[in-house]
């Protein structure tokens, strides 16, 4: 199994170089490869795309980096010698940087139960969880595999046990909260102070009732926090301050025209 955490670092190029023209415009994907167990680098690790077949190779000091991936869901192979293979699934936008320290367990590792309680287990990537709510979803489906916005599916939802709305987007990127006794407004890091997202509740703007949306009833959720990652069909005088796409469970089936 592998697991990921997030870094900033100043990382080395290992993998074999690419293009000028495809590195400048796809995404990178870069960090390190680590022991679970002891957290050391581990030299000579691969990283693997199986998308595109681009792969690397960790450095003395486990660092490893593959450029030019186009935008959109990357499933990633990780392996060492004497370590259990593991993948991640990550979703990357136009010319994004994306670091990421990648873990392995030993091989035959059979950790304690204290050990076990403080095991890091790998983040859900909202790109992969699967919905089962009908035809009416497609376009929610669509939206996802281009690594635009972020998504929340209900059985993240129902995992996360989120009391509302609000505490559900909290460990989004790019979202801030704007708190006035015990009620929170969203707001995205980007926009301009006061300036409030729209909220699009089954394909109707909805801004009175669109924060107050109960999490029972919500079957998917996605999150845009500026223009430039509002999709066509959301996009209006508001959408530099971003757009919250909300389906819930008895929204009208109808699509629009």
């Amino acid at each position: 199994m592998v697991r990921c955490v997030t870094v900033v670092l100043g990382l080395s190029l290992v993998s074999a170089p690419l293009s000028a023209p495809l590195s400048a415009q796809g995404a990178t994907l870069r960090g390190r490869v680590l022991d679970a167990v002891s957290g050391a680098p581990l030299v000579g690790a691969t990283v693997a795309a199986t998308t595109t077949g681009a792969s690397a190779k960790t450095d003395s000091a486990g660092r490893y980096r593959i450029d030019g991936l186009k935008v959109g869901i990357h499933r990633f192979l990780v392996s060492a010698a004497g370590y259990t293979r593991g993948s991640v699934t990550l979703a990357f936008a136009l010319r994004e940087v994306m670091e990421r320290d990648l873990e392995l367990d030993p091989v035959g590792l059979v950790l304690s139960p204290a050990d076990s309680a403080k095991a890091q287990a790998l983040p859900t990537v909202p790109v992969t969880a699967p919905m089962s709510a009908g035809r009416r979803f497609d376009d929610f489906e669509r939206r996802r595999t281009t690594g635009r916005g972020q998504y929340l599916t209900r059985s993240q939802l129902e995992e996360g046990q989120f009391a509302t709305l609000q505490d559900a987007m909290r460990p989004l990127r790019g979202v801030r909260y704007s708190c006035a006794g015990s009620t929170c407004l969203v707001q995205m890091a980007r926009a301009p102070l006061g300036c409030s997202p729209d909220y699009v509740v089954d394909e109707r703007v909805d801004n009175m009732f669109g924060p107050l949306v109960p999490v029972r009833d919500i079957q998917g959720v996605e999150v845009y926090t500026g223009a430039s990652d509002v999709p066509g069909e959301f996009a209006g005088t508001n959408a530099g301050c971003g757009v919250i796409v909300i389906w819930t469970t008895n929204g009208r089936a109808e699509k629009r025209k």
